[in-house]
């Protein structure tokens, strides 16, 4: 199993250039935010990921290959 340390290194890894913050919350349940490092701007934030079925790399890999997916959907709804 890989530790709550470890997985929000490796989420937050997962969105460079652009920041990222991964903030656990009580219930072990995370929340991402993506934004821009210069403006600040939010690109994605996402409430209430379960820890649960992260407990490989591949899992993680998934998670934040969907959550770019998010991103790139929003970004061509505003286009």
């Amino acid at each position: 199993m890989i530790s709550i340390f470890e997985l929000r290194h490796i989420i937050e890894g997962g969105f460079l250039p652009l920041s990222c913050s991964c903030t656990v919350n009580p219930d072990r349940s995370l929340k991402i935010k993506v934004f821009e490092p210069e403006t600040g701007r939010v690109e994605l934030l996402v409430t209430g990921i379960s820890t649960a079925n992260l407990g490989s790399s591949r899992a993680i890999a998934n998670l934040i290959g969907e959550l770019h997916s998010e991103m790139a959907a929003r970004k061509v709804a505003f286009v």
